[in-house]
Order: C-alpha cells, then sequence, then structure tokens
C-alpha cells in the first residue's frame, strides 16, 4: 500500500454526479486548488451495505465540513449512471437520495489504482492476455488533501469495516490549528484542547500538565 501522505494527490479527469442528479463528463479535484481542503474518499461499490452508512453519514455532517472550508468527494469503480441511479433512489427504497457533493465515477479504476486502494490488478494470463486478479472494486481509502494538493492524512480500512465522519473532522482540525498556529496536536487532540510548541522545552511542558 502506498503511502501518499506529504505527496501531491494523484490528478485525474473523470465522470462524476454532482448536486444530486447532474452528470458531468470531466470532474476533477484541481477545481479546489488554492481555495479549500479536500477529504477524498474512496468506497466498494453502489447499492451495498456499509457504504450507504458511510455516505450518508458525510452528508449528515456538510455542515460542519463546510465551515471548516471543505469539499467532500467520494469515489468507485461503478459508472456515472450508477451513481445517478443509486443518488435518486430513495433512501427507504435503498438509495441515498439527498447526497449532494459529488460521487465520481471510476469505471477503468485507474483513480483507485494512481491512489493505491484498488482491491487487485490488471496482469497478463499466460496467453497473453490482459486480466483483472482480485475484487474490481476499491478499499474504503480516504484522503485528506490541503489547499496546495498535498495529501496530509490518509486511512485505508478494508471493506466491511466503515470509518468515522468525526475523526475525519477532528483531523481537519488539527491540520488547521497546525497550520494557523505552528503548534503540533497531540495524541487524541480535538478542538479546544492545549497543544504543543515542537521543541523539548514545549513537549516537558505538555506532559508535565497532563
Amino acid at each position: 500500500m502506498a503511502v501518499l501522505t506529504g505527496k501531491k494527490a494523484p490528478l485525474f479527469s473523470a465522470p462524476a454526479v454532482i448536486n444530486g442528479g447532474e452528470i458531468v463528463d470531466s470532474f476533477s479535484l484541481e477545481q479546489y486548488l488554492g481555495n479549500k481542503y479536500v477529504v477524498f474518499y474512496f468506497y466498494p461499490a453502489d447499492f451495498t451495505f456499509v457504504c450507504p452508512t458511510e455516505i450518508l453519514a458525510f452528508q449528515k455532517k456538510m455542515a460542519e465540513f463546510e465551515k471548516r472550508n471543505v469539499a467532500v468527494v467520494g469515489c468507485s469503480t461503478d459508472s456515472q449512471f450508477s451513481h445517478w441511479k443509486w443518488l435518486t433512489t430513495p433512501v427507504n427504497q435503498g438509495g441515498i437520495e439527498g447526497v449532494k457533493y459529488p460521487l465520481v465515477a471510476d469505471q477503468a479504476k485507474t483513480i483507485a489504482e494512481n491512489f493505491d486502494v484498488l482491491a487487485g490488478a490488471y496482469e497478463y494470463d499466460e496467453s497473453g492476455e490482459l486480466q483483472f486478479n482480485g475484487t474490481p472494486m476499491a478499499y474504503r481509502g480516504l484522503f485528506l488533501i490541503d489547499k496546495e494538493g498535498t495529501v496530509q492524512h490518509q486511512v485505508v480500512n478494508n471493506m466491511p469495516l466503515g470509518r468515522s465522519i468525526d475523526e475525519t473532522l477532528r483531523m481537519i482540525d488539527a491540520l488547521q490549528f497546525f497550520e494557523e498556529n505552528g503548534e503540533v496536536c497531540p495524541a487524541d487532540w480535538k478542538k479546544g484542547d492545549d497543544a504543543l510548541t515542537p521543541t523539548q522545552e514545549g513537549i516537558s511542558s505538555y506532559l508535565s500538565k497532563h
């Protein structure tokens, strides 16, 4: 599994569904450069079981992301048409109607591959034919990208394991606190807690109080 933290997020242009039902042919994270932070996350597949709990949970916390100037973008290896169908299906019928942030279609699996969250790979068989070995879906990867396009945090869960939206918000708060104050955030830090100066004296002072 590649570690992208500290590196520029891979670039892409792909179809997506935005605003809960509008299909666009070319969507890119580049539109946010210099303007917004981005939480870019992958999920395995549309019309599944754990995935809608996460997708809807992100939407429910959208006001929290917006006040932190963060764009949320989801992605799976399904088509834009599958995304559209799921987004326009009521929740009580197994859909995710009401989700307004973009869902990117990665049918070619290249985005998931470039972020190294694809559960499998293309390989040539003994006959020289290209085949996909593994599961042609993405693990639950999440990447926090700063305004300069650099990945500042990543986490990857296996498919059965749902993520914590609150932990994602905590990491955003930590990143923005560091950027604004120059102090670093210790274990289990949350907004409003003491941070520490990255010196031996700062660490000693913090530990003496905690």
